[in-house]
């Protein structure tokens, strides 16, 4: 079931409903805080929440003095073995074995992991401002909301917003109960039944289980609120004045199902300012815009406001011809050089010329030579005759035939 195609987006509409919280009636409506009409960024997104999430890291490493707790030495060289290190005395077989390398038995592992590395990383504060903006903005979207995995088909609109009474809520019963109430307890579900084992050896690490995320609960006041949600499988909660990244878009995916309490939604004009004015909690900081208004450019160009002023396309356009090299074409070399004609005719008539005096002083032929030549042929095919002939074939004709042959070549000679 898709239902977005029915129902507007928040950046499309002037005003949100505020639902009770005890049933699913509208009780007030809310003008859109210009952050959720923020430009949706996924790479800042991405870049801030890689280099937040470094820094919950605990640092790791192995023993100093692990794999280097033996006496050993090279033997050096001569003995047509390796100089690595080998463990010293005897009476064992550990004697005389590699030591300390990273490629012997019970050495040490190459380069090791040391606790003072560099476990954190900064981000710039405004940075991670922008990062913050881009993913509230992309939780009032249905079609990002569905395409992290969200199960939202149901609700009457996003984003949901709930009076007032949902921050005074001190029961996890009553919660649940809120949430059926909205058609939000279908993630809820979803949440359970992804439960499962985790893959690798985190599993002996004290983090044995992954699941989806669910539902963020955001609130201005804790009054029970904190303590009623908690408990719930995926369900987080957050204060609107300390929202953090890695709640508002787990493992840099935007587009969090956020379910807001009234003065919550209210008060993000305050924590993050408008348009026309600025934060009152955040120093030098302006909210991101977007560049254009209407993204749509084609619609802009064939808009009649623009055409009517634009110039009127021109007739007849011919195609640039594609350049040729002078120097293998005659046409575009007389382009450059009409005297190239003359040349090249000049150059054939003395190449004809030539030719000509050659054929001209080129020594004849003695008369009888063609007379010769032919009856040297017809000797020549005779001798092939009697080659082909039987082996009863008499020898004094082949002699004869071989002696023709000799007398002509002489007298040619």
């Amino acid at each position: 079931e898709v239902f977005f195609y029915e129902r507007e987006m928040a950046s499309a509409r002037p005003v949100v409903s505020v639902f009770s919280s005890t049933d699913d009636k509208t009780v007030a409506t809310l003008p859109v805080p210009d952050v959720l009409l923020a430009p949706i960024r996924q790479d800042i997104v991405h870049r801030v929440h890689t280099n937040i999430a470094k820094n919950k890291r605990q640092p790791y490493g192995v023993n100093m003095k692990a794999g280097m707790q033996h006496s050993a030495i090279s033997w050096g060289t001569g003995r047509a073995v390796s100089r690595i290190p080998r463990v010293q005395g005897g009476g064992t077989h550990r004697s005389g074995q590699g030591a300390f390398g990273n490629m012997c038995r019970g050495g040490r592992m190459f380069a090791p992991n040391k606790t003072w590395r560099k476990w954190t990383a900064k981000t710039n504060n405004n940075e991670r401002r922008v990062a913050v903006c881009s993913a509230l903005a992309a939780s009032a979207v249905p079609a990002l909301l569905m395409a992290r995995g969200h199960r939202i088909s149901g609700l009457n609109e996003v984003p949901l917003i709930i009076s007032n009474e949902i921050e005074s809520i001190t029961k996890t019963r009553e919660a649940l109960a809120l949430l059926a109430t909205h058609k939000a307890s279908e993630d809820i579900e979803h949440v359970k039944d992804s439960k499962k084992i985790r893959t690798g050896t985190g599993k002996m690490r004290n983090r044995r289980y992954v699941q989806r995320k669910g539902p963020l609960v955001i609130y201005a006041n804790n009054n029970g609120v904190e303590q009623s949600f908690r408990n719930i499988p995926g369900v987080e909660v957050a204060c609107v004045d300390r929202l953090n990244l890695l709640k508002l878009a787990p493992g840099g995916h935007m587009g969090r199902f956020i379910i807001w309490s009234q003065a919550a939604f209210e008060k993000l004009d305050s924590v993050f300012g408008s348009l026309t004015s600025k934060s009152d909690q955040k120093k030098n900081f302006t909210l991101p815009r977007n560049a254009m208004a209407n993204s749509d450019v084609s619609r802009i160009i064939n808009s009649d406001e623009v055409q009517s002023k634009v110039r009127a396309a021109k007739q007849g356009f011919a195609k640039p011809s594609q350049k040729r090299n002078p120097l293998k074409n005659l046409g575009a070399m007389l382009k450059l050089n009409p005297y190239v004609g003359q040349v090249k005719r000049a150059e054939a008539a003395a190449q004809k010329a030539a030719e000509a005096n050659k054929k001209r002083l080129a020594p004849k032929k003695p008369a009888g030579a063609k007379k010769a030549g032919s009856l040297k042929g017809k000797a020549q095919k005779k001798f092939r005759e009697t080659l082909r002939a039987t082996p009863t074939t008499p020898c004094a004709a082949f002699l004869e035939t071989y002696n023709n042959i000799e007398e002509i070549n002489t007298a040619a000679g």
